[in-house]
């Protein structure tokens, strides 16, 4: 995340650096040693897409690939209203910042258009529409009305004063919008176009979803022009780090373009003509700006490029030309500063992102320019090629500049989550404990090539979603044209570096004749992923002699956590529980540790020399050390230490599931296996996805991922556990792909989102809707009916349905089941929702309805392969239910 540096400012250091130097740049002539590739552009480009993974924020999904990712920031949009979880964090902090993000989203959207056969043959473009995807899902919620969009939610000089792992923030989060009584036509452009590249990306294998992004996107530029503003004078907070320093005017005109590519609408292409001619233009001159590049603060450099691409007018193809001109063989004897390692040199921050960004671009271009000037396409790609060469380690450093590949990449970039410190500072751990692969550092400050791998360096360390996005897009050009080759097994699963839950004992003072008196510290450092221990510590002792339980007293003169309690184990052994529900998080200082005394006092016999939990203790006088005997519990497991009648020595462990099967859903999958063996016993499993990375646990054989993509492959294993910790190896891997809809896509303005839903195997399907309108007008709800999709399971069963609740009444809504004559995939029936009246505002939804449907028989229903069948904790679009106004298919797709 960037500081107050302005652009003004840095334009005029480059201004300064320009003045001074001779028309020299390295390498540009070399049109030879571009010709082969010199770096494994296939692994550069698959971690580069990855860090896209690694900067998910709210409840991760099924197919989570980093492991040390965990669910962060659930209540975001609390204060709002809405549900503002999901979308991705900025850079190393936890601030989402709505107009970079917008921005890496529509970089990532071009590269995905330009490039896609490269996705595809390196195996990249699932992963690549899942980011998207995960992407325009959080700016549909962002969204909630068409003048209404919300571009901030965190504050960043609260977030910034903290240290700490994502998946532990204790802050508060507000949430920051833009509306028609203080807008921002800056963010809403650059919204719309973010929706409206996204909707390209999808339309071919996505139909409905793309109509969706499309009606939003055309909604965000009719925001963005009828109401003009600058959003940062509205959401004030984001003027410290993301102020909209060039104002909105080019991105009227980037909007403009991207729903005309999107729509082939002419209007718009108009449109993005007229507003053309207001951009900036070099100081007391009529040429346009040309001594910066596309960022996330102006997108003019874009506007120059994709213009001339769509129209082919020499008024575009000049300053397109000119701008890169000046990154290349220079205009009137300037161009922008070189390194002598051959690094263009725009800003000192993030100075390797606006090389990259400018790279991805000129690769574009010179692909379209190639046939009219193949001279000046040639300069070009070779630029490119040896920007992005230079971030790969073809400097004078030999090194890399994207996180865990090549040869010594930095290791310790300015990222909270992955440096995984628990005491809330910078520089604890030394080393950061995970590697943040893929990420492109900022990189030199100045044309010195000099680069230092030191965190609190954030200028040369920074990381972000802009940094990464016209680099990812390059990266897939670079493969397409020299190829690689993507690892085969990636990632690595990660290794905790030691015990991330511990408790620590020492006798607070020598055993007295009646007493025991305990200090203990229980201690959490988890990052894999970073957790919340809100569980108990436990200290087992025996009754002697004729001890009775009434004769035993428990007190505590400090204690961090709750009060202590007795409790009876076994027979004459008891245990003092002290439960610590306010958490125990690494968080800092005051969170990560928490200190626990208590005393022991019998009016009857004691001595604690045999007392299971005393043998562990340090002595009186030491501190307090790891002792296994003393026991942390949290529900029904055993997180550290062994109890009473465990033998610590227990490190056999389970034998790995077998006979792992499949049944594939539209967005969920149902796996069931044969029962792993244990000598002690199997106390549950763990389901992992490809990545090795916990989709969920049961301590049942079967268990339901849900909330996965239709038409996607996925690969799952098994992995049983037994009460002491040990681990059996993964089960042979099973893969499977969801099923997806093969009927008519709904493209029109009504929206059907749903949440809850019961068990894969129940006697009742039970799921809530709501269905939102999204389009300029009203509908009136008699016209409307939504469409819940299954499969009974049997012969012509008979059907029970329900209303259990809803938001206008269930009096004022109809359900009924509806038995197809012809059974469609994932469908012999459906169960229709209609109202008796009433309107639907333009951006408002029904609320709640709440249905329940049972077979006269009340047997059970299997739901893994049931069309619309989802499992959703808040309310999202499922675009496998269908919605209808006046008979006319609106919404999703049918089976």
């Amino acid at each position: 995340m960037r500081g107050s540096t302005t652009n003004a400012m840095s334009r005029a250091v480059v201004a300064l650096l320009v003045l001074g130097l001779a028309l020299v740049v390295p390498a540009l002539s070399a049109r030879a040693g571009a010709a082969t590739g010199k770096f494994n552009y296939g692994e550069a480009l698959q971690k580069a897409v990855w860090f896209y993974d690694a900067q998910r924020s709210g409840a991760l999904p099924a197919d989570n690939r980093v492991s040390w990712r965990g669910p962060s920031a659930l209540d975001d949009g609390k204060d709002a209203g809405l549900d503002l979880t999901g979308g991705f964090y900025d850079a190393g902090d936890h601030v989402k910042f709505g107009l970079p993000f917008e921005f890496s989203m529509t970089m990532l959207a071009w590269g995905a258009l330009e490039n896609r056969a490269a996705y595809q043959s390196s195996g990249q473009w699932q992963y690549l529409l899942s980011n998207l995807r995960w992407g325009d899902d959080w700016l549909i919620k962002a969204h909630p009305q068409p003048d209404v969009l919300y571009g901030q939610v965190g504050k960043g000089d609260d977030d910034h004063k903290w240290w700490g792992p994502a998946e532990t923030m204790a802050m508060a989060r507000p949430a920051y919008r833009i509306d028609d009584s203080c807008p921002g036509s800056d963010l809403a452009g650059e919204a719309a176009a973010q929706m409206a590249a996204g909707s390209m990306v999808f339309q071919s294998g996505d139909p409905a979803y793309a109509a969706t992004l499309l009606t939003h996107a055309k909604q965000l530029y009719s925001f963005a022009d009828n109401h003009r503003g600058v959003y940062s004078n509205c959401i004030t907070d984001a003027q410290n780090f993301y102020k909209s320093w060039s104002g909105y005017q080019d991105e009227l005109v980037w909007g403009a373009i991207w729903l005309y590519k999107a729509t082939g609408d002419s209007s718009y292409l108009t449109k993005a003509r007229a507003e053309y001619e207001k951009l900036s233009t070099e100081p007391q001159t009529t040429t346009r700006s040309y001594r910066w590049t596309l960022a996330w603060d102006d997108k003019s450099y874009g506007t120059y490029v994709l213009l001339a691409q769509l129209t082919g007018d020499p008024e575009y193809v000049t300053d397109a030309n000119r701008w890169l001109d000046w990154w290349t063989t220079g205009v009137n004897g300037q161009h922008v500063p070189y390194s002598p390692g051959g690094q263009a040199v725009l800003d000192q921050w993030g100075s390797l992102r606006y090389a990259a960004n400018t790279a991805f671009v000129a690769l574009t271009y010179a692909d379209w320019l190639r046939t009219n000037d193949p001279a000046r396409a040639a300069t070009y790609h070779d630029f490119a090629v040896r920007q992005i060469n230079y971030a790969l380690g073809d400097n004078p450093r030999g090194a890399s500049f994207e996180v865990g590949l090549g040869v010594n990449p930095p290791r310790n970039p300015h990222h909270r989550t992955a440096h995984g410190s628990w005491a809330d500072n910078i520089n604890e751990p030394a080393q950061s404990r995970h590697i943040l692969y893929g990420a492109l550092v900022g990189g030199p400050t100045t044309t010195n090539d000099a680069y230092t791998d030191d965190r609190t360096n954030y200028t040369m360390n920074e990381v972000a979603l802009d940094y990464n996005a016209g680099f990812t897009g390059a990266l897939a050009r670079l493969y397409g044209e020299y190829g690689g080759t993507p690892l085969a097994s990636f990632p690595p699963r990660e290794t905790p570096d030691g015990p991330e839950i511990l408790a620590q004992g020492a006798l607070n003072q020598p055993d007295g004749g009646t007493f025991t008196e305990v200090k203990a510290y229980v201690i959490n450092k988890s990052a894999w992923p970073a957790r919340t221990f809100t569980g108990s510590l436990r200290y087992y002792f025996t009754l002697d002699g004729a001890t009775t339980p009434g004769q035993i007293s428990v007190t505590s003169a400090y204690n961090q956590c709750d009060a202590p309690a007795l409790h009876q184990f076994s027979g004459p052994v008891y245990y003092v529980e002290v439960p610590c529900s306010g958490g125990v998080a690494p968080g800092g200082q005051s969170r990560y540790r928490k200190e626990v005394q208590f005393r022991i006092t019998s009016t009857g016999t004691w001595d604690p020399a045999n007392d299971w939990s005393h043998t562990g203790l340090a002595p009186a006088g030491t501190a307090p050390a790891d002792d296994a005997k003393l026991v942390l519990t949290q529900g029904s497991a055993v997180l550290w230490g062994s109890q009473p009648g465990q033998s610590t020595g227990d490190t056999t462990p389970p034998t790995p599931p077998t006979g792992v099967t499949a049944a594939a859903g539209s967005t969920s999958v149902g796996l069931t296996w044969t029962a792993a063996t244990d000598d002690v016993g199997v106390a549950g499993y763990d389901v992992l996805n490809s990545a090795g990375a916990t989709v969920g646990s049961t301590t049942s054989t079967s268990y339901q991922v849900t909330g996965l993509t239709p038409g996607t492959a996925y690969t799952f294993s098994v992995r049983a556990r037994d009460a002491a910790g040990n681990q059996s190896p993964a089960s042979s891997p099973v893969s499977v792909t969801t099923t997806t809809g093969g009927g008519t896509t709904g493209t029109g303005s009504l929206a059907v989102q749903q949440r809850a839903g019961s068990g894969v195997t129940d006697n009742q399907i039970r799921t809530s809707l709501q269905i939102v309108n999204r389009g300029s007008t009203s509908v009136a709800l008699n016209t409307v009916t939504a469409r819940y999709w299954f499969t009974g399971d049997a012969t012509n069963p008979g059907y029970q349905v329900w209303c259990d609740y809803a938001v206008p009444g269930c009096g004022n809504v109809t359900v009924r089941v509806v038995k197809l004559s012809t059974p469609r995939p994932g469908a012999d029936a459906y169960v229709e929702v209609g109202f008796s009246g009433g309107s639907l505002a333009a951006g408002a939804g029904t609320g709640e309805v709440q249905i329940r449907v049972a077979k006269a028989d009340w047997s059970a229903f299997n739901q893994a392969d049931d069309y619309s069948y989802r499992t959703a904790a808040s309310f999202t679009d499922l675009a496998t239910a269908t919605a209808y106004q006046s008979g006319t298919l609106s919404w999703g797709t049918e089976p």
